[in-house]
């Protein structure tokens, strides 16, 4: 069979590192096509990695040299780019957010279930990480039991002075958000964020770190700090506290050590680092199941119901109050 003809929308940081990877990495994928508003970027890569550059992004969607699409442009073009896969009968794996809100979300929900068949995969990668993998089989095993809370850290170690308090729920914390719905198998049905002092090094206005705290239809709770002006480096954990017993995840990269009196290990710069070879994996059982005509991964729905969450806690932090998810029956949406 003739490799999948991969073409990529978008290829800021993470469109431009899913180039490379498709190229250097996956097996049975070929990069065909790049498309950004920024030319130079988007010839600068196509050259390197031997692939053309369409100017408009629909249409590459449309080309019929185009077998499948990897969506990394901005959130706010994601609805039309997505009704154009489906459009055109494309697979296509969208970064997060699957759009900018809960309603543009379920319509794309909609429209793809009336095609009859699933081709929108969401890139919550996390889903992938070899860690997050082994401490979601143990849970679901009942060897702890059940599990009661979620604790989890987010930080980066910084962002552009563009990057604004809303976006730390959107961009930054919808991570946890997909994590605590995965590991729980709950619907999220409350949201609550409240700030304490911002850091003096985040930009003017914007109110970093955040805390929230989530409220599951299983009578199960998750809390998650997300600052994103850490300076350290990247830094992701997340702790499950069952009826027997505990799991933690992302103590360390790389070589931890204890010597000298001192202990500790490496810290990533950045997400690419951390989650690299879930990004790796993320990609290849995409293409894998593109090939089967199938989708492995967070589906449209888990991007609407994280989008629906990120709604409820953008007006949570604007409010400091709790504020309750809502979302559409599942069994009507979907039959």
């Amino acid at each position: 069979m003739s490799d999948l003809r991969v073409g990529i929308v978008g290829v800021g940081v993470m469109g431009a590192d899913h180039a490379e990877r498709v190229v250097r990495k996956t097996a049975g994928a070929r990069l065909v096509a790049v498309s950004d508003p920024d030319w130079a970027r988007a010839e600068s890569l196509a050259s390197r990695l031997d692939a053309r550059v369409v100017a408009d992004p629909l249409e590459l969607i449309a080309s019929d040299e185009v077998d499948a699409v990897i969506l990394a442009s901005p959130g706010f073009a994601h609805a039309e780019q997505l009704f154009a896969c489906l459009e055109h009968g494309k697979p296509v794996l969208c970064e997060k957010p699957l759009t900018m809100d809960a309603a543009s979300a379920l319509q794309v929900v909609e429209r793809e279930h009336k095609l009859g068949r699933q081709l929108i995969q969401v890139g919550f990668m996390r889903r992938f990480d070899p860690e997050y993998a082994a401490m979601k089989q143990l849970l679901d095993s009942g060897e702890l039991g059940r599990t009661l809370l979620l604790h989890n850290v987010h930080r980066n170690q910084s962002v552009p002075a563009t990057f604004r308090s809303e976006m730390i729920v959107r961009d930054s914390m919808v991570h946890e958000v997909d994590v605590a719905r995965w590991l729980f198998g709950s619907e999220i049905t409350r949201i609550t964020v409240r700030t304490p002092q911002p850091t003096s090094l985040a930009a003017d206005g914007v109110l970093d770190p955040q805390l929230a705290l989530f409220e599951l239809a299983n009578g199960a709770m998750a809390d998650v700090e997300v600052f994103v002006n850490f300076q350290v480096g990247y830094e992701v954990r997340c702790e499950a506290v069952a009826e027997r017993g505990s799991a933690t995840i992302g103590l360390g990269s790389g070589v931890f050590t204890r010597a000298g009196g001192q202990w500790g290990g490496a810290m990533p710069a950045d997400f690419r680092v951390r989650f690299e070879q879930a990004y790796d994996l993320e990609v290849q059982r995409w293409v894998d199941a593109t090939v089967r005509g199938e989708i492995d991964g967070p589906s449209a729905w888990d991007g609407y119901a994280a989008a629906a969450v990120c709604e409820a806690g953008i007006e949570s932090l604007s409010s400091g109050r709790p504020v309750d998810v809502t979302l559409a029956d599942r069994s009507k949406v979907l039959g």
